[in-house]
Protein backbone atom coordinates (compact mmCIF):
# COMPACT_ATOMS: atom_id res chain seq x y z
CA UNK A 1 0.00 0.00 0.00
CA UNK A 2 1.32 3.40 -0.94
CA UNK A 3 1.83 5.61 2.02
CA UNK A 4 -0.25 8.76 2.11
CA UNK A 5 2.02 11.79 1.87
CA UNK A 6 2.17 13.80 5.04
CA UNK A 7 0.20 17.01 4.89
CA UNK A 8 2.46 20.02 4.68
CA UNK A 9 1.56 22.44 7.43
CA UNK A 10 0.68 25.96 6.48
CA UNK A 11 3.39 28.47 7.00
CA UNK A 12 2.80 30.65 10.05
CA UNK A 13 3.36 33.72 7.89
CA UNK A 14 0.11 33.06 6.06
CA UNK A 15 -1.82 32.83 9.28
CA UNK A 16 -0.26 36.05 10.42
CA UNK A 17 -1.23 37.75 7.17
CA UNK A 18 -4.77 36.44 7.45
CA UNK A 19 -4.93 37.68 11.02
CA UNK A 20 -3.67 41.07 9.91
CA UNK A 21 -6.42 41.19 7.28
CA UNK A 22 -8.98 40.44 9.96
CA UNK A 23 -7.63 43.22 12.16
CA UNK A 24 -7.77 45.70 9.28
CA UNK A 25 -11.35 44.76 8.42
CA UNK A 26 -12.51 44.92 12.02
CA UNK A 27 -10.74 48.25 12.35
CA UNK A 28 -12.57 49.58 9.31
CA UNK A 29 -15.92 48.58 10.82
CA UNK A 30 -15.06 50.32 14.08
CA UNK A 31 -13.92 53.44 12.23
CA UNK A 32 -17.31 53.66 10.54
CA UNK A 33 -19.02 53.20 13.90
CA UNK A 34 -16.89 55.86 15.60
CA UNK A 35 -17.62 58.30 12.77
CA UNK A 36 -21.33 57.71 13.30
CA UNK A 37 -21.01 58.19 17.05
CA UNK A 38 -19.09 61.44 16.66
CA UNK A 39 -21.61 62.80 14.18
CA UNK A 40 -24.63 61.93 16.31
CA UNK A 41 -27.16 64.61 17.00
CA UNK A 42 -29.72 64.67 19.77
CA UNK A 43 -31.08 61.29 20.79
CA UNK A 44 -34.24 60.12 19.13
CA UNK A 45 -36.17 56.87 18.87
CA UNK A 46 -35.46 54.45 16.06
CA UNK A 47 -38.71 54.95 14.17
CA UNK A 48 -38.72 58.00 11.90
CA UNK A 49 -41.74 60.30 12.49
CA UNK A 50 -44.13 60.52 9.56
CA UNK A 51 -46.31 63.26 8.13
CA UNK A 52 -50.03 62.54 8.42
CA UNK A 53 -52.83 64.09 6.34
CA UNK A 54 -56.35 63.26 7.61
CA UNK A 55 -59.11 64.07 5.14
CA UNK A 56 -62.81 64.80 5.66
CA UNK A 57 -64.90 64.38 2.50
CA UNK A 58 -67.74 66.85 1.77
CA UNK A 59 -69.97 67.30 -1.27
CA UNK A 60 -68.14 70.42 -2.47
CA UNK A 61 -64.65 70.14 -0.95
CA UNK A 62 -62.19 68.03 1.00
CA UNK A 63 -60.97 69.33 4.37
CA UNK A 64 -57.75 68.11 5.89
CA UNK A 65 -55.65 68.24 9.05
CA UNK A 66 -51.94 68.09 8.23
CA UNK A 67 -49.19 67.19 10.69
CA UNK A 68 -45.53 67.38 9.61
CA UNK A 69 -42.44 66.68 11.76
CA UNK A 70 -40.95 70.12 12.39
CA UNK A 71 -37.36 68.99 11.84
CA UNK A 72 -38.21 67.56 8.41
CA UNK A 73 -40.18 70.63 7.38
CA UNK A 74 -37.39 72.95 8.55
CA UNK A 75 -34.84 70.94 6.54
CA UNK A 76 -36.98 70.99 3.42
CA UNK A 77 -38.17 74.60 3.59
CA UNK A 78 -35.30 76.35 5.32
CA UNK A 79 -37.75 78.03 7.70
CA UNK A 80 -36.89 78.52 11.42
CA UNK A 81 -39.16 75.87 12.90
CA UNK A 82 -36.75 74.11 15.28
CA UNK A 83 -34.57 75.66 17.98
CA UNK A 84 -30.95 74.78 18.72
CA UNK A 85 -32.11 72.39 21.43
CA UNK A 86 -34.17 70.41 18.91
CA UNK A 87 -37.50 71.61 20.30
CA UNK A 88 -40.11 73.31 18.17
CA UNK A 89 -39.62 77.06 17.79
CA UNK A 90 -42.55 79.45 18.35
CA UNK A 91 -44.28 80.42 15.12
CA UNK A 92 -45.01 84.11 14.69
CA UNK A 93 -47.42 85.51 12.09
CA UNK A 94 -44.68 86.01 9.49
CA UNK A 95 -43.36 82.46 9.85
CA UNK A 96 -46.90 81.04 9.80
CA UNK A 97 -47.60 82.83 6.52
CA UNK A 98 -44.31 81.55 5.09
CA UNK A 99 -45.16 77.96 6.10
CA UNK A 100 -48.66 78.27 4.63
CA UNK A 101 -47.22 79.56 1.37
CA UNK A 102 -44.62 76.80 1.25
CA UNK A 103 -47.20 74.07 1.87
CA UNK A 104 -49.56 75.56 -0.70
CA UNK A 105 -46.78 75.45 -3.29
CA UNK A 106 -45.96 71.82 -2.46
CA UNK A 107 -49.45 70.32 -2.30
CA UNK A 108 -51.24 69.89 -5.62
CA UNK A 109 -54.51 68.13 -6.39
CA UNK A 110 -55.82 67.41 -9.88
CA UNK A 111 -58.61 65.41 -11.46
CA UNK A 112 -60.21 64.99 -14.88
CA UNK A 113 -61.94 68.36 -14.44
CA UNK A 114 -58.66 70.21 -13.84
CA UNK A 115 -56.58 71.57 -10.97
CA UNK A 116 -58.04 71.98 -7.50
CA UNK A 117 -57.56 75.02 -5.30
CA UNK A 118 -55.39 74.40 -2.22
CA UNK A 119 -55.80 76.58 0.87
CA UNK A 120 -53.58 76.30 3.95
CA UNK A 121 -54.30 78.14 7.22
CA UNK A 122 -54.00 77.98 11.02
CA UNK A 123 -50.32 76.99 11.05
CA UNK A 124 -49.05 76.12 14.54
CA UNK A 125 -46.41 74.07 16.31
CA UNK A 126 -47.03 71.30 18.80
CA UNK A 127 -45.34 68.37 20.47
CA UNK A 128 -46.68 64.94 19.66
CA UNK A 129 -45.74 61.27 19.61
CA UNK A 130 -46.26 58.46 17.14
CA UNK A 131 -45.77 54.80 17.88
CA UNK A 132 -42.12 54.14 18.70
CA UNK A 133 -40.90 57.66 17.92
CA UNK A 134 -40.88 59.28 21.31
CA UNK A 135 -42.05 62.87 21.49
CA UNK A 136 -41.07 65.21 18.67
CA UNK A 137 -41.94 68.77 17.57
CA UNK A 138 -44.45 69.02 14.73
CA UNK A 139 -46.14 71.62 12.59
CA UNK A 140 -49.92 71.44 12.15
CA UNK A 141 -52.08 73.17 9.58
CA UNK A 142 -55.63 73.16 8.24
CA UNK A 143 -55.91 72.28 4.55
CA UNK A 144 -58.91 72.82 2.27
CA UNK A 145 -59.00 71.22 -1.19
CA UNK A 146 -61.61 72.81 -3.46
CA UNK A 147 -62.38 71.05 -6.77
CA UNK A 148 -63.27 72.90 -9.99
CA UNK A 149 -66.88 72.99 -11.15
CA UNK A 150 -68.13 69.59 -12.21
CA UNK A 151 -65.33 67.64 -10.51
CA UNK A 152 -66.04 64.51 -8.50
CA UNK A 153 -64.67 64.84 -4.96
CA UNK A 154 -64.34 61.06 -4.80
CA UNK A 155 -61.64 60.84 -7.47
CA UNK A 156 -58.45 62.89 -7.53
CA UNK A 157 -54.68 62.74 -7.66
CA UNK A 158 -52.74 64.07 -4.68
CA UNK A 159 -49.20 65.30 -5.33
CA UNK A 160 -47.50 65.98 -1.99
CA UNK A 161 -43.79 66.83 -1.82
CA UNK A 162 -43.51 69.29 1.06
CA UNK A 163 -40.81 67.18 2.73
CA UNK A 164 -40.12 64.00 0.78
CA UNK A 165 -38.22 65.70 -2.04
CA UNK A 166 -35.57 66.89 0.44
CA UNK A 167 -35.77 64.24 3.18
CA UNK A 168 -35.81 61.01 1.19
CA UNK A 169 -36.39 58.82 4.26
CA UNK A 170 -39.61 60.69 5.07
CA UNK A 171 -43.10 59.54 4.20
CA UNK A 172 -46.65 60.82 4.53
CA UNK A 173 -49.72 58.79 5.50
CA UNK A 174 -52.98 59.91 3.94
CA UNK A 175 -56.10 58.82 5.85
CA UNK A 176 -59.80 59.30 5.10
CA UNK A 177 -61.23 60.27 8.48
CA UNK A 178 -64.86 60.98 7.58
CA UNK A 179 -67.19 61.06 4.57
CA UNK A 180 -70.34 63.19 4.49
CA UNK A 181 -71.22 62.02 0.96
CA UNK A 182 -72.01 58.42 1.92
CA UNK A 183 -69.64 56.91 -0.65
CA UNK A 184 -67.72 55.05 2.04
CA UNK A 185 -69.42 52.88 4.67
CA UNK A 186 -69.03 54.54 8.07
CA UNK A 187 -67.85 51.29 9.60
CA UNK A 188 -64.82 51.30 7.30
CA UNK A 189 -63.64 54.67 8.60
CA UNK A 190 -61.01 55.83 9.26
CA UNK A 191 -59.39 54.25 6.20
CA UNK A 192 -55.90 54.53 4.81
CA UNK A 193 -55.71 56.04 1.34
CA UNK A 194 -52.04 55.24 0.92
CA UNK A 195 -48.53 56.49 1.61
CA UNK A 196 -46.53 59.14 -0.21
CA UNK A 197 -42.85 58.17 -0.33
CA UNK A 198 -39.86 58.11 -2.64
CA UNK A 199 -39.79 55.32 -5.22
CA UNK A 200 -36.35 53.86 -4.49
CA UNK A 201 -36.05 52.45 -8.02
CA UNK A 202 -36.81 55.61 -10.02
CA UNK A 203 -36.01 58.22 -7.37
CA UNK A 204 -39.33 59.95 -8.06
CA UNK A 205 -42.28 60.71 -5.76
CA UNK A 206 -45.38 59.14 -7.34
CA UNK A 207 -48.63 61.01 -6.86
CA UNK A 208 -51.25 59.27 -4.72
CA UNK A 209 -54.25 58.11 -6.75
CA UNK A 210 -57.47 58.36 -4.74
CA UNK A 211 -60.65 56.71 -6.02
CA UNK A 212 -63.61 56.57 -3.65
CA UNK A 213 -66.36 56.14 -6.23
CA UNK A 214 -69.19 53.91 -5.09
CA UNK A 215 -69.04 51.67 -8.16
CA UNK A 216 -65.50 50.56 -7.33
CA UNK A 217 -66.39 49.54 -3.85
CA UNK A 218 -63.99 52.00 -2.33
CA UNK A 219 -61.41 51.91 -5.07
CA UNK A 220 -57.79 51.46 -4.19
CA UNK A 221 -57.81 52.66 -0.60
CA UNK A 222 -54.95 51.12 1.36
CA UNK A 223 -53.83 49.38 -1.79
CA UNK A 224 -51.84 46.20 -1.35
CA UNK A 225 -48.70 47.59 -3.07
CA UNK A 226 -48.72 50.65 -0.82
CA UNK A 227 -48.92 48.51 2.32
CA UNK A 228 -46.11 46.26 1.02
CA UNK A 229 -44.00 49.38 0.51
CA UNK A 230 -44.87 50.53 4.03
CA UNK A 231 -43.69 47.19 5.46
CA UNK A 232 -40.42 47.40 3.53
CA UNK A 233 -39.76 50.96 4.69
CA UNK A 234 -40.57 50.08 8.30
CA UNK A 235 -37.84 47.42 8.36
CA UNK A 236 -35.45 49.65 6.41
CA UNK A 237 -35.96 52.48 8.93
CA UNK A 238 -36.16 50.19 11.98
CA UNK A 239 -32.45 49.73 12.69
CA UNK A 240 -33.19 47.71 15.83
CA UNK A 241 -35.12 45.03 13.93
CA UNK A 242 -32.23 44.61 11.49
CA UNK A 243 -29.61 44.49 14.25
CA UNK A 244 -31.45 41.88 16.30
CA UNK A 245 -31.78 39.40 13.44
CA UNK A 246 -28.30 39.97 12.02
CA UNK A 247 -26.61 39.77 15.42
CA UNK A 248 -28.44 36.55 16.20
CA UNK A 249 -27.17 35.15 12.89
CA UNK A 250 -23.51 36.10 13.45
CA UNK A 251 -22.53 32.83 15.20
CA UNK A 252 -24.63 30.66 12.85
CA UNK A 253 -21.51 29.19 11.13
CA UNK A 254 -19.87 28.25 14.45
CA UNK A 255 -19.87 25.35 16.92
CA UNK A 256 -19.96 25.97 20.65
CA UNK A 257 -17.65 24.02 22.96
CA UNK A 258 -16.66 24.65 26.58
CA UNK A 259 -18.48 27.95 26.68
CA UNK A 260 -16.83 29.42 23.58
CA UNK A 261 -17.42 29.63 19.85
CA UNK A 262 -14.82 27.39 18.21
CA UNK A 263 -14.80 25.39 14.95
CA UNK A 264 -17.02 26.14 11.97
CA UNK A 265 -19.79 23.99 10.54
CA UNK A 266 -20.33 23.13 6.85
CA UNK A 267 -21.87 25.85 4.70
CA UNK A 268 -25.07 23.88 4.12
CA UNK A 269 -25.59 23.52 7.84
CA UNK A 270 -24.98 27.25 8.24
CA UNK A 271 -27.67 27.99 5.67
CA UNK A 272 -30.10 25.64 7.45
CA UNK A 273 -29.41 27.36 10.76
CA UNK A 274 -29.97 30.81 9.29
CA UNK A 275 -33.14 29.64 7.57
CA UNK A 276 -34.52 28.13 10.77
CA UNK A 277 -33.74 31.19 12.86
CA UNK A 278 -35.20 33.57 10.29
CA UNK A 279 -38.35 31.47 9.90
CA UNK A 280 -38.88 31.34 13.67
CA UNK A 281 -38.51 35.12 13.90
CA UNK A 282 -41.03 35.46 11.07
CA UNK A 283 -43.60 33.21 12.75
CA UNK A 284 -43.20 35.04 16.05
CA UNK A 285 -43.63 38.57 14.77
CA UNK A 286 -46.39 37.57 12.34
CA UNK A 287 -48.50 36.20 15.21
CA UNK A 288 -48.33 39.30 17.38
CA UNK A 289 -48.53 41.62 14.36
CA UNK A 290 -51.94 40.13 13.60
CA UNK A 291 -53.07 40.23 17.24
CA UNK A 292 -51.90 43.81 17.68
CA UNK A 293 -53.56 44.97 14.47
CA UNK A 294 -56.80 43.30 15.59
CA UNK A 295 -56.88 45.28 18.82
CA UNK A 296 -54.49 43.67 21.31
CA UNK A 297 -53.25 46.51 23.56
CA UNK A 298 -49.66 47.44 22.68
CA UNK A 299 -47.69 49.15 25.48
CA UNK A 300 -45.39 51.13 23.21
CA UNK A 301 -42.56 52.13 25.54
CA UNK A 302 -42.42 48.72 27.26
CA UNK A 303 -42.27 46.97 23.87
CA UNK A 304 -39.46 49.24 22.68
CA UNK A 305 -37.51 48.58 25.89
CA UNK A 306 -38.00 44.82 25.45
CA UNK A 307 -36.70 45.06 21.87
CA UNK A 308 -33.54 46.75 23.15
CA UNK A 309 -33.13 43.92 25.67
CA UNK A 310 -33.51 41.36 22.87
CA UNK A 311 -30.66 43.02 20.96
CA UNK A 312 -28.45 43.01 24.07
CA UNK A 313 -29.09 39.28 24.51
CA UNK A 314 -28.26 38.59 20.85
CA UNK A 315 -25.05 40.64 21.13
CA UNK A 316 -23.91 38.76 24.24
CA UNK A 317 -24.68 35.45 22.52
CA UNK A 318 -22.55 36.48 19.53
CA UNK A 319 -19.53 36.89 21.84
CA UNK A 320 -20.08 33.84 24.05
CA UNK A 321 -22.68 31.10 23.44
CA UNK A 322 -25.59 31.58 25.84
CA UNK A 323 -28.12 29.29 24.14
CA UNK A 324 -26.26 27.32 21.41
CA UNK A 325 -28.60 25.31 19.21
CA UNK A 326 -31.66 27.12 20.53
CA UNK A 327 -31.40 30.23 18.37
CA UNK A 328 -34.72 29.50 16.57
CA UNK A 329 -36.55 29.30 19.91
CA UNK A 330 -35.06 32.58 21.09
CA UNK A 331 -35.77 34.21 17.72
CA UNK A 332 -39.39 33.08 17.91
CA UNK A 333 -39.90 34.36 21.46
CA UNK A 334 -38.34 37.74 20.77
CA UNK A 335 -40.14 37.81 17.43
CA UNK A 336 -43.36 38.04 19.43
CA UNK A 337 -42.06 41.28 20.94
CA UNK A 338 -40.91 42.73 17.62
CA UNK A 339 -44.31 41.89 16.12
CA UNK A 340 -46.00 44.14 18.67
CA UNK A 341 -43.81 47.00 17.47
CA UNK A 342 -44.81 46.27 13.88
CA UNK A 343 -48.46 46.25 14.95
CA UNK A 344 -48.11 49.75 16.37
CA UNK A 345 -47.59 51.12 12.87
CA UNK A 346 -50.80 49.53 11.57
CA UNK A 347 -52.83 50.53 14.60
CA UNK A 348 -51.82 54.12 13.95
CA UNK A 349 -53.62 53.93 10.59
CA UNK A 350 -56.93 52.95 12.27
CA UNK A 351 -57.81 50.37 9.61
CA UNK A 352 -60.87 48.14 9.90
CA UNK A 353 -62.75 45.46 7.99
CA UNK A 354 -61.39 44.66 4.55
CA UNK A 355 -58.93 47.54 4.86
CA UNK A 356 -57.39 45.85 7.88
CA UNK A 357 -57.09 42.46 6.16
CA UNK A 358 -55.44 43.97 3.08
CA UNK A 359 -53.24 46.20 5.19
CA UNK A 360 -52.15 43.37 7.48
CA UNK A 361 -51.33 41.04 4.60
CA UNK A 362 -49.51 43.67 2.54
CA UNK A 363 -47.59 45.07 5.50
CA UNK A 364 -46.46 41.59 6.56
CA UNK A 365 -45.37 40.72 3.01
CA UNK A 366 -43.33 43.93 2.92
CA UNK A 367 -41.66 43.05 6.22
CA UNK A 368 -40.76 39.58 4.97
CA UNK A 369 -39.39 40.89 1.66
CA UNK A 370 -37.18 43.40 3.46
CA UNK A 371 -36.07 40.78 5.97
CA UNK A 372 -35.25 38.32 3.19
CA UNK A 373 -33.26 40.99 1.35
CA UNK A 374 -31.21 41.71 4.48
CA UNK A 375 -30.43 38.02 5.03
CA UNK A 376 -29.52 37.41 1.39
CA UNK A 377 -27.29 40.49 1.45
CA UNK A 378 -25.14 39.30 4.34
CA UNK A 379 -25.36 35.50 4.06
CA UNK A 380 -22.77 34.89 1.29
CA UNK A 381 -19.94 36.99 2.80
CA UNK A 382 -20.77 35.65 6.26
CA UNK A 383 -20.31 32.06 5.07
CA UNK A 384 -17.00 32.93 3.39
CA UNK A 385 -15.57 34.95 6.28
CA UNK A 386 -16.63 32.38 8.88
CA UNK A 387 -13.72 30.23 7.74
CA UNK A 388 -11.09 32.93 8.16
CA UNK A 389 -9.44 34.60 11.16
CA UNK A 390 -11.27 37.79 10.16
CA UNK A 391 -14.61 36.37 11.31
CA UNK A 392 -13.86 36.30 15.02
CA UNK A 393 -12.71 39.90 15.05
CA UNK A 394 -15.65 41.03 12.93
CA UNK A 395 -18.08 39.07 15.09
CA UNK A 396 -16.81 40.52 18.35
CA UNK A 397 -16.54 44.06 16.94
CA UNK A 398 -20.08 43.88 15.53
CA UNK A 399 -21.44 42.43 18.79
CA UNK A 400 -19.81 45.14 20.92
CA UNK A 401 -21.07 47.86 18.59
CA UNK A 402 -24.57 46.37 18.66
CA UNK A 403 -24.50 46.06 22.44
CA UNK A 404 -23.59 49.73 22.80
CA UNK A 405 -26.41 50.71 20.44
CA UNK A 406 -28.92 48.54 22.33
CA UNK A 407 -27.80 50.04 25.64
CA UNK A 408 -28.44 53.52 24.25
CA UNK A 409 -31.90 52.52 23.07
CA UNK A 410 -32.74 50.87 26.39
CA UNK A 411 -31.69 53.93 28.38
CA UNK A 412 -33.70 56.15 26.04
CA UNK A 413 -36.79 53.92 26.44
CA UNK A 414 -36.67 54.15 30.23
CA UNK A 415 -36.32 57.93 30.12
CA UNK A 416 -32.54 58.43 30.46
CA UNK A 417 -31.29 61.11 28.08
CA UNK A 418 -28.16 59.85 26.28
CA UNK A 419 -26.50 60.59 22.92
CA UNK A 420 -26.06 56.85 22.36
CA UNK A 421 -29.64 56.47 21.12
CA UNK A 422 -29.18 59.14 18.47
CA UNK A 423 -25.87 57.59 17.43
CA UNK A 424 -27.49 54.15 17.19
CA UNK A 425 -30.22 55.53 14.95
CA UNK A 426 -27.52 56.59 12.49
CA UNK A 427 -26.44 52.98 11.99
CA UNK A 428 -29.47 52.38 9.76
CA UNK A 429 -28.37 54.62 6.87
CA UNK A 430 -24.83 53.23 7.21
CA UNK A 431 -25.90 49.57 6.98
CA UNK A 432 -25.53 49.35 3.15
CA UNK A 433 -21.94 50.59 3.49
CA UNK A 434 -21.18 48.04 6.19
CA UNK A 435 -22.70 45.28 4.06
CA UNK A 436 -20.60 46.46 1.13
CA UNK A 437 -17.50 46.27 3.33
CA UNK A 438 -18.36 42.65 4.16
CA UNK A 439 -18.67 41.80 0.47
CA UNK A 440 -15.39 43.52 -0.43
CA UNK A 441 -13.63 41.69 2.39
CA UNK A 442 -15.02 38.32 1.32
CA UNK A 443 -13.94 38.93 -2.29
CA UNK A 444 -10.45 39.96 -1.14
CA UNK A 445 -10.15 36.84 1.02
CA UNK A 446 -11.12 34.58 -1.88
CA UNK A 447 -8.83 36.41 -4.30
CA UNK A 448 -5.84 36.21 -1.95
CA UNK A 449 -6.57 32.56 -1.29
CA UNK A 450 -6.36 31.86 -5.04
CA UNK A 451 -2.97 33.58 -5.23
CA UNK A 452 -1.68 31.92 -2.07
CA UNK A 453 -1.39 35.16 -0.09
CA UNK A 454 -3.59 33.74 2.66
CA UNK A 455 -4.86 30.24 3.40
CA UNK A 456 -8.05 29.45 1.48
CA UNK A 457 -11.33 29.30 3.36
CA UNK A 458 -11.95 25.89 4.87
CA UNK A 459 -13.88 23.48 2.62
CA UNK A 460 -17.65 23.63 2.69
CA UNK A 461 -17.86 19.87 3.03
CA UNK A 462 -18.23 17.77 6.11
CA UNK A 463 -15.04 18.51 8.07
CA UNK A 464 -14.49 22.21 8.37
CA UNK A 465 -11.60 23.18 10.63
CA UNK A 466 -10.38 26.53 11.87
CA UNK A 467 -7.60 28.11 9.84
CA UNK A 468 -4.06 28.32 11.12
CA UNK A 469 -3.70 31.49 13.09
CA UNK A 470 -7.39 31.79 13.96
CA UNK A 471 -8.44 32.44 17.52
CA UNK A 472 -10.26 29.71 19.37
Amino acid sequence: MTATPARTPRRPLRGVRAGALGRRVAGAVLLVAVALLLSAGPASAHVVPSSVLQLDLHADRVDGDLLVPATDLATASGLPLVGQDGAGAPVDAETADAVAGYLTDNVAVTSDAGDWEVRVSDVATTTTEQYGTGTFPAVTADVVLVPPAGADVHRFELDYDAVVHQVVTADAYVVLRSDDTGAVVAGDLPASLGTVTVDTVTGTIPALQVDLTADTGGGSRAGFPEMVALGVSHVAEGTDHQLFLLTLLLPAPLLAAAGRWRATVPARRTVRRITGTTLAFTLGHSATLALGALGLPVPGRAVEAAIAVSILVAAAHAVRPLFPGREPLVAGVFGLVHGLAFAGTLSGLDLSGGELVRGLLGFNVGIELAQLAVVLLVLPPLVVLARTPAHRRLRVAAAVLTGVAATGWLLDRVGVDTPLAGAADRLGPASPWLAGLLWVTAVVVLARARTGSVPPPAPVGGHDVPLAGSAR
